[in-house]
């Protein structure tokens, strides 16, 4: 791609996914002019520092996290359910570090993940046909003709949301509450009983323990800052891209863009086409971007779209998301993963999309052990291939839902109608989350022995 970029050099591009059924354009235009006006979401230079961290990521330095809801809704906005998500990834974050001996890189889906590609524009209920739901920045929920027409109103409310779920986020994170000291208080309420809350006990007793010693030696979080706080990222799919123009701004430090709604974008496995408006406008922002990276994607193509996203080899600068299935990910990713080989880029999993499934109830799920087995699956393939198991994209939540089967509790199929909550896709509960950090915690630690036993022996 040889023509001059701007931020709305992707208007000229096929655009997939992208509502074209606005009653009013008029309104549309007037709206994302408005959002031009308001003030950034987050700073470049948070960016820069994400895009850093992860460059150490592709070291095999640190390992990224990075989870969160489906899709945010306006009903469900709370101070308490963003505490429960922040609180959950503090956990897993300290059990994935404890075992795995490297930082971990905290990225959330919030604050702006609200719009979802659906698989058909229509959905049907009762010999009723209306538009699909496409998340609450696009359209509501509810099925009635009303709701389901997109409304240019619903970007600047999800704006407002996000502005402030990222007030509370930096709260959260740099006053205090994510000090290692609060370890034991992070325990979400419903996890305290389970098998996974009594193995988190036993850990935060071992940090606590470190950090007695710790500070007996003077280090503690007077001296060290780090303990007292963390590095927390917001993340989202960059899918109306109207929105993302609107939110783009030049750097006054670096005379860049960035696109200022998150400090990391992705791109979804459907609007990745290397001739198409996502990829035109992502190849022009200097956030940290991501890419999903589905079964169909063949080595050359993943290729040439590296050379268009990141044409200079810039560490940390693009993550790659794999999301194959269990039954798919041994046959596709090996050879992803040599076609990549000295590529610059980030190897993380998405174990969510693939393993999606319906119930014979109807409800749409995703078994644990599946995911699970696809998040195995990818350590392993990664290691006998020479690349870094960079991180792991989660759809979870804090909340004690019953939509993915299986878990310590073994959600069986009659469970899903206790409390399937989600707007869109079925979301992994704090309970299953944190089990899944554990076994995740284990097979990184297993790798780090092994690493250390070889080492050994080669001196």
């Amino acid at each position: 791609m040889t023509e001059a970029w701007t931020p709305a050099s992707w208007r000229s591009k096929p655009a997939k996914h992208i509502p074209a059924d606005y009653p009013d354009l008029a309104e549309l235009s007037r709206v994302e002019t408005q959002l031009r006006k308001m003030p950034p979401l987050v700073f470049a230079g948070e960016a820069r520092r994400l895009k850093s961290l992860l460059g150490d990521v592709a070291a095999g330095k640190a390992f990224l996290l990075q989870g969160g809801d489906c899709a945010e809704s306006f009903k469900e906005f709370a101070a308490d359910n963003i505490r429960d998500m922040f609180r959950l990834i503090l956990q897993m974050a300290v059990v994935l570090t404890f075992a795995g001996g490297k930082p971990i890189v905290k990225v959330g889906r919030m604050a702006g993940q609200f719009g979802k590609p659906r698989s058909s524009p229509v959905e049907t209920i009762g010999g009723v046909e209306l538009p699909s739901y496409r998340g609450d920045n696009i359209n509501g929920m509810e099925f009635t003709p009303e709701a389901r027409i997109p409304d240019p109103q619903r970007l600047i409310q999800a704006y407002s949301q996000s502005a402030a779920t990222l007030n509370l986020l930096r709260a959260f994170a740099g006053g205090g509450y994510a000090d290692l000291y609060n370890i034991h208080r992070w325990t979400l309420g419903f996890v305290a009983d389970s098998p996974q809350g009594a193995r988190y006990r036993e850990l935060g007793d071992k940090i606590s323990e470190s950090l007695r010693f710790m500070d007996a030696l003077g280090i503690n979080a007077q001296t060290h800052p780090t303990i007292h706080q963390v590095e927390f990222f917001t993340s989202h799919e960059g899918l109306l891209l109207g929105y993302e123009e609107a939110m783009t701004r030049v750097d006054s430090t670096s005379g860049e863009w960035y696109d200022t709604s998150a400090h990391l974008l992705w791109i979804g496995e459907r609007t990745r086409q290397l001739d198409h408006a996502h990829i035109e406008f992502f190849r022009g922002i200097r956030n940290p971007i991501g890419m999903k990276v589905g079964p169909t994607l063949e080595g050359d193509e993943l290729n040439r779209l590296i050379d268009v996203l990141n044409p200079t080899e810039e560490a940390g600068r693009l993550t790659l998301y794999g999301r194959f299935g269990s039954d798919k990910i041994a046959g596709r990713l090996p050879d992803l993963l040599k076609a990549t080989k000295g590529r610059n880029v980030v190897w993380a999993i998405d174990p969510m999309h693939g393993n999606t499934l319906t119930a014979t109830n109807g409800y749409k799920t995703r078994p644990f052990d599946r995911i699970l087995s696809e998040v195995k699956a990818f350590v392993d393939i990664c290691i006998a291939e020479g690349t870094h198991p960079g991180g792991v994209h989660l759809e979870m939540t804090g909340q004690n839902v019953t939509e993915c089967l299986g878990g310590a509790r073994a959600l069986s199929e009659g469970d899903l109608a206790d409390r399937y909550h989600t707007h869109c896709d079925p979301r992994l509960n704090g309970e299953q989350a944190l089990e899944l950090a554990f076994l995740v915690a284990e097979r990184l630690k297993d790798d780090r022995v092994d690493l250390n036993q070889r080492v050994a022996q080669a001196i």
